[in-house]
């Protein structure tokens, strides 16, 4: 829970930086940096710490394509836009889940209303922003952001293990 409390702090404090938005810049395409910022800041914010989490965490064992593994966690949530799930959606959110996950795994299941809607996009990010990677041609990065959630596996990419590492870090 205390993680849980340091992304909240994170995201109602989030700021990007120039340096950021030059990072982000340098090693996204056009395409990819318009679904980067179609996010919430703090979402931006959140995949930042999480892109150089990441990079920190191939330094220490590099295995798999660093540049895939940094595009991935740059992009591992573009399936929430702003104005979908904001801080507090996310907070209702997390909240639900936690005290009533079989309820809100229903609700999530059906996108009416804004409750649902929330729900749905909760639960379904990571799937929304694989099919929306994989219609700038990003099918790499797509099946790693499809996945980040999922159960790890024995034989699975080291990019994906290392952007799930970096996302429950941060």
């Amino acid at each position: 829970m205390m993680q849980r409390v340091k992304q909240f702090y994170r995201a109602i404090t989030a700021r990007i930086t120039p340096a950021d938005r030059q990072w982000v810049a340098e090693n996204l395409s056009t395409e990819a940096q318009v679904l980067f910022y179609a996010m919430h800041p703090a979402d931006q914010y959140h995949a930042l710490h999480v892109a150089k989490t990441a990079l920190a965490l191939w330094a220490q064992h590099p295995a798999g394509d660093r540049s895939l593994l940094l595009r991935a966690a740059l992009l591992h949530d573009v399936g929430r836009v702003q104005g979908d799930m904001d801080i507090w959606g996310k907070v209702l959110a997390v909240l639900l889940k936690h005290f009533l996950p079989e309820w809100s795994r229903h609700l999530g299941s059906l996108p009416e209303g804004w409750l649902g809607h929330i729900l749905y996009v909760y639960y379904h990010h990571p799937e929304i922003g694989a099919l929306k990677l994989e219609k700038i041609g990003l099918a790499s990065e797509a099946a790693l952001v499809r996945r980040h959630h999922t159960p790890a596996e024995e034989k699975e990419p080291p990019e994906l293990a290392l952007l799930r590492a970096a996302d429950e870090l941060n």
